[in-house]
This record gives structure tokens, sequence and C-alpha cells, in this order.
């Protein structure tokens, strides 16, 4: 399609949104971040013209469209068809036992990292902690290993800039020796919430942990690297977000989740030192 047929079609569904919206010109420009002469602009038929990236990305976000439809290259309004052809799968792990979050971390430095842990964070475990969740491999002791070795050393690069949220009641029944950590020693337990304080503190500001109320939010278990592409953890899977209306997506939920946080970063490392440890 040409590019002013482009702008045609973009022009109309641009006038279709404001209607549909009940807003008047000045409210729906407010509402994806443009002034309105930049709207007329965009609405007029004088001389057809393109959105900037980030004006496309913000009318598919408000108005819950997908960007295809925006420029008149499919007729579903949704994004389900969009995020058909943007969501890929990869392995957990590649031939050479070596975890695909470890190579995306690299890609990534430099950028914003978002991230939502499965359990307890990577980089803070303790080989007590480890050596329990590997049940006795071995060759799974020492990978679990090698990827907190990896994340951490990543956490602590110069150029880092790591914002993690999880539930707090996560290491409430931590703490307590309950769900999975049921068997894990009070000793070890202790140790590894000592342990998370102390890297807390260590990595401050650069690496902040926020924790939320998991029986008012959730949020999957992932890493959004930048804007460019997140990755959702699916057990032996990951699945692969490269759809950047997507990824900003989860980047304004995980940012959401920060916003409602019961424990801020800066409080963080105190909280977990507070936690009482449950006796055997």
């Amino acid at each position: 399609m040409a590019k002013r047929q482009t702008a045609e079609v973009f022009r109309t569904r641009l006038a279709q949104l404001q209607l549909q919206s009940n807003l008047t010109q000045t409210g729906f420009a407010q509402a994806i971040g443009i002034d309105r002469s930049a709207l007329s602009q965009l609405s007029s038929g004088q001389n057809p013209r393109l959105p900037r990236a980030e004006t496309l990305l913000a009318l598919a976000q408000r108005f819950q469209v997908s960007t295809d439809w925006l420029l008149g290259m499919t007729d579903d309004r949704g994004v389900a068809s969009q995020a058909r052809n943007t969501v890929e799968t990869e392995q957990a792990l590649d031939e050479e036992n070596r975890t695909a979050m470890e190579r995306w971390h690299f890609e990534s430095t430099g950028q914003k990292v978002r991230y939502v842990p499965a359990k307890l964070p990577d980089l803070m475990r303790t080989p007590a902690v480890i050596s329990f969740q590997a049940q006795s491999s071995q060759q799974e002791q020492r990978r679990l290993q090698r990827q907190t070795d990896s994340r951490l050393h990543f956490s602590r690069m110069p150029e880092s800039d790591i914002e993690m949220c999880m539930p707090l009641q996560t290491l409430e029944l931590f703490a307590r020796g309950q769900g999975i950590w049921q068997g894990l020693p009070a000793a070890d337990r202790a140790e590894q919430l000592a342990h998370i304080a102390a890297t807390l503190d260590e990595l401050y500001p650069a690496f902040r942990m926020y924790l939320y109320d998991d029986r008012k939010r959730f949020a999957p278990p992932m890493t959004v690297f930048g804007y460019n592409h997140a990755a959702i953890y699916a057990g032996e899977i990951y699945l692969l977000v490269r759809s950047k209306q997507l990824v900003h997506d989860l980047a304004h939920a995980f940012d959401s989740q920060i916003r409602h946080a019961q424990i801020n970063a800066h409080d963080a490392a105190r909280w977990v030192r507070a936690l009482q440890v449950t006796d055997d």
C-alpha cells in the first residue's frame, strides 16, 4: 500500500476512534499524548501524513486496537492477530545447558530491565537454597549456581538498571518454610533472607526491589528488556515477545505493579531483615 493510501486509511480509522471515544478534540489529543494542532494535522486530508511511532503506539494502547489495523494492514481491530506473529517460543535451556536468559541479559546491556521472578530472585540464591532446588542433581545444581553467578555479575555491572517486583507473600512463605520450601532448614532460610537483604543493600539503587500484595495484584514471571523484547517464563520454554506494542504493554503493567507496591525499594532490605523465620 502506498504511503498516501496508508495515510488515508489511518485518517479514517483515527476518525472512527475519536467518534467512538466521545472525547472532545482536545481530550482525545491529550489521551494519546499530542497537542490539538498535531491531531488536526493527522486528521486533515489536505496534506496526508502518518503518525510518529510513539503516537501510533499510544493510540493502540489507549483504545485497544492493533497498529496493523490503524495502518490498514488488517481489518481485525484487536491485537490477537498481531500477537500471533510476534510471540515466539524458545527453550529455557540450549543444547549446551545454557539459559536463554543469560544471552538476553547480555544483549540488553545498558537498557532498563524489569523483572518478576518465578520463585526467589535468581541472582540472590545461596548454595543451600540452590542445593534444595536441585533435588540432589549435581548437574542441575551446577546449572543453577552458574545462572545465579551470571545474573549477579550482570546486576553488578556499572551500566545496569534493574527493577524487580514480586509478591511479599513469596518471602513470607519462604520464611515460614511453607509451600515448596517445606523441609528447608530454618538456618538455611535465615541465611538466605540475610543474603537477600545484604545483596539489596549492595546493589541499590542500580537494582531496586518492590514488593506487592499477591491478594490484590498479579504479575506473571517475566523479564522485560528495555522496550525491545520481553520473555515470559513458562517452565521449560519462554514466550518471547518482540512486538513493540506488546512489550510496551508489559512494561506499563510492570510499572503499575511498582506504583501499587506495599514495600518500596528503599525499604525492601529492612523489610526482609524483619521477617520472622519459623523454627523447623
